[in-house]
């Protein structure tokens, strides 16, 4: 008896061990495909990010005279923030992205 609660206890340890590794596996490659659609944004004008994305929900203003824009949404209760660094030519340089997969 005590063999058989073992090994279903082994069982279900490696089941859950895979399914974990699955999850992680989507999540890279979900991360990877945010950050080759965000690529795409660089040298691009304010005009058509705003286009886009619509109004973002904050901008910040950096020392060095460019502006984050922020853009936040949220799927089920994952908060995604986007943040896109624009210089004073109006042209995105830079972006960031958490929870966005």
């Amino acid at each position: 008896m005590k063999k058989k609660i073992n090994l279903i206890a082994a069982i279900f340890t490696c089941v859950l061990l895979a399914s974990c590794q699955a999850i992680n596996k989507k999540i890279e490659l979900g991360v990877q495909q945010e950050e080759q659609t965000l690529t795409k944004w660089i040298n691009k004008s304010e005009k058509d990010l705003k286009i886009f994305f619509g109004k973002p929900d904050k901008i910040e203003f950096t020392t060095d005279r460019n502006r984050r824009y922020v853009y936040v949404t949220k799927k089920l209760t994952i908060k995604c923030e986007r943040i896109f660094e624009i210089n004073p030519n109006n042209v995105v340089i830079g972006f960031s992205s958490k929870n966005c997969f």
